[in-house]
């Protein structure tokens, strides 16, 4: 006599502003729910980042199916804000975007996956076993422009860290910068005083050619002299 095979449990929040998306979202995990050894209970659905990141709080979701654009918040900030939850939640992003850029700057990130919305029926059941295996889901043809796209940054950012000069410490400062810390927050994290922290975030932003803290995060990103963590 054959053993059952063990059924895995596995809550999910949907974020979305469609709500027929979220609904195909809920069939297409109803079907899973019939035919594979995963159920998955959806324990929230949010249409804003505000939301989104709320129910994160509340329901700690094994996996968070995040779409990139929403009507209200910015789906990198959203995926930044969740990754700073540090919930241990799997967010596997479903997009109707396929350039480069955009599958680069969510891997960036934070998200743990990327599907395509138009791949859906295909792709999502694979995408979702892989996230939750802890493993990078990206298709083959995704994962081939995203290391082409990741070798010409990291080649940029090493040619721009030169032209710049910018000190260790400068890039240090520059780092907790991009993550959204004040100059308390820095001086903290640096064990150096907030007076040193102002001194270098000046040198910097003459080295980048900005006036302000969201002109240098912006440029630096784009430039990839930093990363999102």
């Amino acid at each position: 006599m054959s053993t059952p095979a063990t059924i895995q449990q596995t809550s999910v929040l949907l974020v979305d502003d469609d709500a027929r998306f979220r609904q195909g979202l809920q069939t297409l995990l109803q079907f899973y729910n019939t035919t594979n050894d995963q159920r998955f209970t959806v324990v929230g659905e949010a249409a804003s980042s505000q939301q989104a990141v709320q129910l994160a709080m509340e329901q700690h979701p094994m996996l968070i199916l995040l779409d990139m654009e929403l009507a209200t918040g910015d789906g990198i900030a959203t995926l930044m804000e969740l990754s700073k939850l540090d919930l241990r939640s799997r967010i596997l992003v479903l997009s109707g975007h396929q350039e480069d850029e955009w599958v680069f700057r969510a891997m960036r990130a934070g998200a743990n996956g990327y599907v395509v919305k138009d791949d859906l029926a295909t792709q999502l059941f694979q995408a979702i076993e892989t996230v939750l295996s802890d493993q990078i889901y990206l298709s083959p043809e995704l994962a081939t422009r995203f290391f082409q796209t990741f070798r010409f940054y990291n080649g940029q950012a090493s040619e721009a860290k030169v032209k710049l000069h910018l000190t260790e410490r400068e890039q240090e400062v520059l780092h907790w910068l991009v993550q959204g810390a004040s100059n308390e927050e820095i001086a903290a994290h640096l064990y150096i005083s907030v007076a040193t922290v102002k001194a270098h975030l000046t040198a910097i932003f003459n080295k980048l050619g900005v006036t302000s803290r969201t002109q240098a995060i912006i440029k630096a990103l784009k430039m990839g002299l930093v990363g999102y963590s």
